[in-house]
């Protein structure tokens, strides 16, 4: 995609602190870092969310996801990692390309869980959400 700023990163138009590349993926660090590490991972082939991303992407990002985490939680002494994907605008979501952020986290930086994002709980009971969501096999 010609206006995407991360197939640009990808196609080495526009620069980036690359710490991981193969045939499948691309990472390197956020220019915004939340955290000391934040680092950015995305498929080299153009997809808004995980749901556009073909299938025979999808195991290799997540491989990537694991191979950058260890590495990056060990070379930085992190504590923890909060590992997230914001899908859509209303989400946060301000690059229509697929990424997955990992952020390094140290004892007493002041983040929260990533469920702590949304407090909205829905009134609807959670067996009939289930019901709704189940999925057949």
């Amino acid at each position: 995609m010609t206006d995407c700023i991360f197939c640009k990163i990808v196609n080495k138009e526009i620069p980036a602190h690359v710490i991981y590349e193969d045939q499948h993926i691309l990472a390197f660090l956020d220019i915004y870092p939340r955290a000391l590490g934040h680092t950015m991972i995305i498929p080299k082939v153009h997809a808004v969310t995980i749901v556009d991303l073909p299938e025979e992407e999808i195991e290799p990002i997540f491989k990537a996801v694991r191979k950058i985490d260890d590495h990056i939680t060990t070379t930085l002494k992190a504590d923890g990692l909060t590992i997230g994907i914001n899908q859509g605008k209303v989400s946060g979501q301000e690059v229509s390309h697929l990424h997955i952020h990992l952020m390094p986290r140290f004892n007493g930086d002041g983040g929260g869980a990533i469920q702590s994002v949304v407090n909205k709980p829905s009134s609807e009971d959670v067996a009939q959400v289930a019901v709704r969501l189940r999925l057949n096999n």
